[in-house]
């Protein structure tokens, strides 16, 4: 966890005393003291939340040993389930242009039929537009909305047993109708008996024992799918069962959550950003199945028409996000795994309000290290330094020769323009990339995954928060912010100094595929050139040739060729 008591970049503004702790709004209805929270610590004979979170890395990776024998009536149901749409989409579909449409759309109701799992799996999936095919994203979108909620009666017994109290003992209006309902848990707005209005998070009365037998089949059943399904690239079956594994699994302990919470909003606190906030997990209220928090409102992330409306300056919103997101990342190893709209609000000050931190990344040492080269690595067009950071992250083999995949990927020539290429053209070059980086056992590590799916989800909410901003001037801003405020930490950690001058404007010109001249470059005028390249890759793209994780990886190498 992190610790709470290190300086801060800033002084604290001034309200209430938990400011100087953590990001937290100024409209405390507690105040949060970490010693002073009894579920951080244990009660009775139950472990403190860092052992916690060490038996849940312990338990995913029991599940996914091959070795472990999973129910074989779950096994079953999972195969008839998933086998009897492929068997339909392989007679009908496979090989014709509807192929990745038609399997995402035959997928989608298999993974409902199958229960809470499977749709978190899908909800996961739905979120990582740029890292999955488009037809899985747009099909799995529809995931999110189509969870039924329990009967308030089984999540009155949920709470009861877990607080140990009558409901009216501790609520006294309790919303039976929830704001939200998900795979693991839904939400219900309620009123304390102390005046607080709170939402409460409740998790599904039977997931937990569902989702240990999920993750045992699918952990049996993924190594026979290698190969038999196009959407499976770097990210293979049975490695993508190993990421869930071990996220799901956390998500299934709140008070993990409500940890995660804390600590975010401490690393916000320590680099003085103040741009977004975290709710207060309650001093008490949190056990494994319940979480009591500080009720936040403001506007849905994807409502930039209203927020500029009401004077908020949605392009700085979205800069101030990206660079919170960088900084807990690239200085202290902990970021919110799963952004997208669904999990920040935009508060009338124009405040970020982040949600849902069930996923939460945490790296170590070596990886956060690896982290910071990558990110400055790209931004000074450090070739070897990036292909170094991959490697030490775990998307290369550690043994890997620099030198020959440099070479062999051809990285260090100029950057191609695609649109100057043929459909044919542009096919071969991918093909080429896709071989050399299987030649190496390139892979996607979760960490690096979560981080990616991050990236892109902020650079896709450009095209409503700030599509008319100039690309390269956001890039200067937000390299000027960091030198500004980290940069003794970067060229002591990187081994360079990185300035506004040392940033290679030309080299991300080109990465778009825009000449020497072009002084401003919008989130328009790159759309534009996306659709024209996805175009002509969708008009002569074999369905068996596309691997968007493959590209993902090299897109952080070479942006180029993303």
């Amino acid at each position: 966890m992190i610790d709470p008591v290190a300086p801060h970049a800033t002084p604290p503004p001034a309200g209430p005393a938990d400011l100087a702790l953590g990001a937290f709004t100024p409209r405390a209805p507690w105040i949060v003291d970490p010693d002073a929270m009894p579920w951080r610590f244990g009660v009775a004979d139950e472990p403190d939340v860092d052992a916690l979170r060490r038996q849940a890395a312990d338990l995913a990776r029991v599940l996914v040993h091959p070795q472990h024998l999973p129910s074989l009536g779950r096994v079953l149901t999972v195969a008839w389930r998933l086998g009897f749409p492929l068997l339909v989409w392989g007679a009908k579909e496979r090989g014709t242009p509807q192929s990745r449409a038609g399997l995402s759309r035959r997928l989608r109701p298999a993974f409902e039929h199958l229960g809470p799992t499977y749709i978190k799996l899908g909800q996961i999936i739905s979120s990582g537009e740029g890292i999955f095919p488009e037809e899985l994203v747009q099909e799995f979108l529809l995931l999110r909305d189509r969870v039924p909620p329990e009967p308030f009666p089984v999540v009155r017994r949920t709470v009861e047993e877990d607080l140990g109290r009558p409901l009216a003992e501790v609520f006294t209006s309790f919303d039976s109708t929830p704001i939200a309902s998900a795979s693991i848990a839904q939400v219900h707005a309620a009123t304390l008996r102390t005046g607080e209005r709170v939402v409460v998070k409740v998790q599904r009365s039977r997931v937990a024992p569902l989702v240990r037998l999920d993750i045992a089949a699918m952990a049996w059943i993924a190594p026979f799918l290698v190969g038999r399904i196009p959407v499976a690239a770097l990210t293979n079956p049975p490695a993508l069962v190993e990421l869930f594994a071990e996220t799901i699994v956390e998500e299934l302990d709140f008070r993990l959550e409500a940890q995660n919470m804390l600590d975010i909003a401490a690393v916000f606190a320590r680099t003085g950003q103040r741009t977004v906030v975290v709710p207060r997990p309650h001093p008490e209220l949190v056990t494994r199945r319940v979480l009591v928090m500080e009720h936040l409102h403001g506007f849905p992330w994807r409502d930039a028409e209203g927020m500029r409306e009401a004077g908020i300056d949605t392009a700085a919103v979205l800069r101030s996000s990206l660079i919170a997101f960088l900084e807990g990342a690239l200085f202290y190893g902990v970021f919110h795994g799963d952004l997208h709209g669904g999990n920040m609000l935009v508060q009338s000050d124009g405040t970020v309000a982040l949600l849902d931190f069930g996923i939460t990344a945490r790296l170590d040492e070596k990886k956060r290290q690896a982290f910071l080269r990558l990110q400055m690595g790209a931004s000074t067009n450090n070739v070897a330094v990036q292909v170094e950071a991959l490697r030490d992250l775990g998307a290369l083999p550690a043994d890997s020769d620099i030198d020959a995949v440099i070479r062999d990927l051809n990285l260090e020539r100029p950057p191609i323009d695609p649109t100057t290429l043929t459909a044919e053209e542009m096919m071969a070059e991918l093909r080429e990339v896709t071989k050399a980086l299987l030649a190496y056992g390139a892979r996607l590590p979760k960490e690096l995954m979560l981080f990616v799916k991050n990236m892109l989800f902020l650079n896709g909410a450009m095209a409503v928060m700030a599509p008319d901003v100039d690309i390269l001037g956001e890039i200067l801003a937000v390299v000027t912010y960091f030198t500004e405020h980290h940069g003794e930490r970067i060229a002591r950690e990187v081994g360079f100094e990185v300035t506004a001058d040392t940033i290679d404007l030309d080299g991300y010109r080109a990465a778009m595929g825009f000449t020497e001249d072009a002084d401003a470059i919008t989130f328009r005028d790159l759309q534009e050139r996306r659709e024209l390249i996805a175009k002509r890759l969708e008009a002569h793209e074999h369905p068996r040739r596309r691997v968007p994780l493959l590209r993902a990886v090299y897109r952080i190498i070479r942006p180029d060729r993303g």
